[in-house]
């Protein structure tokens, strides 16, 4: 798309506003690694020479070779509806679907090996900033880098973090991990996040790399949460992602491979909520829960077994915790009472008496009722940082 802008600006042509980088559903199988998808809006007449150049493009650029590369591109004069984008980041959308909207639209388009590319370009073209948008500014590697390990100063990413508090996920201090930088060899450098264009070009004075080739800023629906919707949780399908509340079930249980699992129950029924182990620290604040805690989870649904994949939590009321301090004291005797075995009671050698009860203590909570996230380096495209929930 950067390439295609050029080469538009060459012949004059108004853009009509920022270019859209548009992320899409992210549990899809099927997906793109981002499942991303990009758009322009220009003022021009002649679709058809439009059309020879993303034809052009497309096949010198495209990896067609790979399974997964399966590019469309979608030149129209009206908007879709938003939702269609609204479906496409939330749900599942068909190519046949797509096609037929395109077609009573007028559309112009192109769909290449199993035209699953039409899906994203029609939704990024949908896609407006309803209700919330940030930026991202792109910078792109020279040729003769690519494929090669990437030289980017950590120290001036750190600084961004710390010093442009409108940009996010720079980096991720507790697992000292880069979070600007793709791990893929592909031509991107760096990507930097935020809300607001000017503040994005200020970082990229403060970053300290390899020659950048060229770079560009992005309009997009990245950290807005807008592939969740509430659910009860006999309505949560696989493939979507969700917010729904409940009290905790069964309290969480690390599995192998780091995993930890718990299940939360609403008046509807009950499903497991798992913390990945690419969460990090994240799950520690998981293994805090107990049973009846009630929260707000966030997370992508997978299909077997359904379970809700962790993206952030809001704890809503925390359950009182108690510990067991000493047996009973006697009434009579004034002496500490003994046990009669497990869940048997206490009883008085002397006196004959009997307690149930021992004496307990409330345990101080290492929890607050907040919201609390995934780390950094485990965050999605999509998924709203704290930061920009709570100032």
């Amino acid at each position: 798309m950067t390439r295609l802008i050029e080469k538009i600006k060459e012949k004059k042509i108004n853009f009509l506003s920022n270019p859209r980088l548009v992320r899409l559903n992210p549990n899809i199988p099927w997906k793109t690694r981002g499942n991303g998808a990009v758009a322009i809006n220009i003022q021009y007449n002649n679709a058809k020479e439009i059309e020879r150049l993303l034809d052009d493009f497309i096949k010198k650029y495209a990896k067609m070779k790979d399974k997964k590369t399966n590019p469309g591109y979608v030149i129209i004069k009206e908007k879709p509806p938003y939702k269609f984008y609204e479906k496409a980041v939330r749900e599942i959308v068909n190519v046949k679907e797509t096609i037929e909207l395109l077609d009573s639209f007028g559309g112009i388009y192109k769909g290449y090996k199993n035209k699953r590319g039409l899906i994203g370009a029609t939704a990024s073209i949908s896609w407006k900033p309803k209700n919330d948008r940030t930026f991202e500014l792109i910078a792109y590697r020279q040729k003769k880098r690519w494929g090669k390990k990437r030289n980017i100063d950590e120290e001036s990413v750190k600084r961004i973090e710390k010093e442009i508090p409108s940009t996010f996920d720079n980096y991720d201090f507790k697992n000292n991990h880069n979070r600007i930088a793709p791990n893929s060899p592909c031509p991107v450098l760096f990507g930097i996040r935020g809300e607001n264009e000017n503040d994005l070009i200020n970082a990229l004075k403060i970053i300290k790399s390899e020659k950048i080739d060229k770079w560009i800023i992005f309009e997009s629906n990245q950290a807005t949460d807008e592939h969740l919707k509430k659910r009860k949780i006999k309505d949560i399908n696989a493939y979507e992602s969700v917010i729904v509340k409940g009290i905790i079930l069964k309290e969480p249980n690390t599995i192998k491979g780091g995993h930890v699992i718990f299940s939360i129950k609403d008046s509807t029924g009950e499903i497991d909520i798992a913390a990945y182990e690419p969460t990090k620290q994240f799950r520690e604040i998981i293994k805090k829960l107990i049973r009846n805690d009630k929260i707000e989870v966030y997370g992508g649904v997978r299909k077997e077994p359904l379970t809700v994949n962790l993206e952030k939590i809001r704890l809503l009321t925390l359950e009182k915790q108690f510990e067991k301090v000493e047996n009973p004291i006697c009434p009579n005797c004034g002496k500490h009472m003994k046990s009669k075995g497990k869940n048997q009671g206490f009883k008085c050698r002397n006196c004959k008496t009997f307690s149930n009860t021992p004496r307990i203590k409330e345990i101080k909570r290492d929890l607050e009722t907040k919201y609390y996230e995934v780390a950094v380096c485990a965050r999605r495209h999509l998924s709203k940082p704290i930061k920009r929930i709570q100032p």
